[in-house]
């Protein structure tokens, strides 16, 4: 039974955009707070007091559509991802639809699964433009990630985002995806429940049961589907928690670390969840040449992961200068001590 996800239609990506925040907190100024002394990653995003997870969205959708150089008023679909949206009732794709001047004519939604639900979005907007139910669609992954004070989480939970727009394959596409496969199991290794402001987390499911299997079964089930080995790749990019994580995956699957550190930002940004993995690879985009192959493995806990095989077009060489880099992003720092941090990000809210 054939189970790679491969619409009708060749599907491309016509703009992408990212965004993350100037603030930052450096590990060692959290582990002076709380008397830690060994870090998993060097330093953190962290959003401003009038950042949230929709504010990201609208950047990265704006970054999206300078580069798309499209009417926003084309998009049929806009789906955003994120585990942090502000408001429990009330979505928050309409509200970056309507600051793009996308409405009212398009679907839209909130998609959630962890870490991976941008991804999630992304997986529905090329089955939307596959199918021919749309010209084009967006998908968004954001987060300003949670971590309660004291807890591990607090090193590397931050801010950022990503932005897809999505079109049948062209000219116009700076890349298009040759398939995708998703594999998901109930693994409790991190949930949330319900009017709870921090989430809470399974050690002994985080690694090898949740993360790992999930990671390893999606990037080896695309290549058996494609027919292609780890050095039919030139790129690789996995959900980032730390930095340890996704360079073991590599390791695992035969990739050599220089293909995934180009796309690997968590040890400068920490883990933007949502945006993690599209972030990674909005980076991976800005340096890729036409032809290059990218190998693309998202994670949500609960748990799950989609793998993605991307090809880079012609296209990326004029739009990718359309809109700001993401190293533009990652090199804009505005740091803050623990206690701006703290108001930041309400951490009064225990």
């Amino acid at each position: 039974m054939k189970k790679l996800l491969k619409p009708i239609k060749d599907v491309g990506i016509v703009g992408y955009g990212a965004y993350v925040p100037m603030f930052r907190i450096k590990n060692e100024e959290i582990g002076r707070v709380w008397g830690v002394s060994s870090f998993p990653i060097q330093e953190k995003s962290v959003n401003n007091l009038d950042e949230d997870a929709i504010t990201i969205g609208i950047e990265a959708a704006r970054n999206a559509l300078k580069r798309a150089r499209i009417d926003p008023r084309e998009i049929r679909a806009l789906w955003f991802g994120t585990e942090s949206k502000p408001y429990a009732v009330k979505p928050s794709a309409t509200v970056i639809a309507e600051a793009i001047g996308a409405t009212p004519e398009l679907d839209a939604a909130d998609f959630e699964f962890a870490c991976k639900a941008g991804t999630e979005a992304l997986q529905a907007a090329i089955g939307f433009v596959g199918s021919g139910m749309a010209k084009y669609a967006m998908a968004i992954g954001a987060d300003t990630s949670q971590g309660r004070p004291g807890d591990h989480l607090e090193f590397t939970a931050s801010a950022g985002g990503a932005a897809y727009i999505v079109g049948e394959k062209s000219n116009e596409t700076l890349a298009y995806f040759e398939g995708s496969y998703s594999y998901v199991t109930d693994t409790p290794d991190f949930w949330r429940r319900q009017h709870e402001h921090y989430p809470r987390h399974g050690n002994r499911f985080t690694g090898e049961p949740a993360y790992f299997h999930q990671i390893i079964s999606a990037a080896k089930g695309l290549m058996e589907e494609l027919g292609y080995s780890p050095n039919d790749f030139d790129y690789a990019v996995f959900h980032q928690p730390n930095v340890k994580f996704p360079l073991t995956a590599a390791k695992i699957l035969g990739i050599p670390k220089e293909k995934v550190l180009p796309g690997l930002l968590t040890g400068v940004i920490g883990n933007t969840y949502s945006g993690a993995t599209l972030v990674g690879i909005s980076a991976v985009l800005d340096i890729a040449k036409p032809g290059d192959r990218i190998l693309w493995v998202s994670f949500g806990s609960g748990a799950g992961s989609d793998a993605f095989s991307l090809i880079v077009q012609d296209a990326i060489e004029e739009k990718r200068d359309l809109a700001p880099k993401t190293m533009d992003y990652v090199n804009r720092k505005k740091y803050l001590d623990y206690a701006l941090y703290a108001k930041h990000r309400g951490k009064y809210i225990l």
